[in-house]
């Protein structure tokens, strides 16, 4: 069974920075595009970012361009997501997904994680 697992999340200042990791077991990583969406209480869970196979392709939600950045280690089977000056908003549940087909739509998804917390104080 493909296992996608999120670790890194936590408490954070306004400002700060986190580095969300996401080590997939039991799939052939590479040929998977790789995806991070977020889910904040009371919200639908939200596109974040997305890179392609070899990591050459990237997108970002607009709320996060230009201080997220998105990066895969294929030898690894991990990708990150590297968060800088963080906001209060940004406060959420951060999923992994991996993806055949590249996009930010969340049914493209087939496979995610558990989700690990990331909250961002004022």
């Amino acid at each position: 069974q493909v296992q996608l697992v999120e670790s890194g999340g936590g408490l954070a200042p306004a400002g700060g920075s986190l580095r969300l990791s996401c080590a997939a077991s039991r799939l052939t990583f590479g040929p998977y595009n790789m995806g991070w969406f977020r889910q904040a209480p009371g919200k639908e869970r939200e596109f974040v970012a997305t890179i392609g196979r070899n990591g050459g392709r990237t997108h970002y939600a607009s709320s996060v361009k230009g201080r997220f950045a998105i990066s895969r280690d294929n030898a690894k089977n991990t990708v990150y997501l590297q968060m800088n000056s963080l906001k209060p908003e940004d406060t959420a549940v951060y999923y992994c997904a991996a993806a055949i087909t590249y996009g930010s739509r969340s049914e493209l998804y087939g496979y995610w994680g558990q989700g690990t917390q990331v909250t961002v104080s004022s």
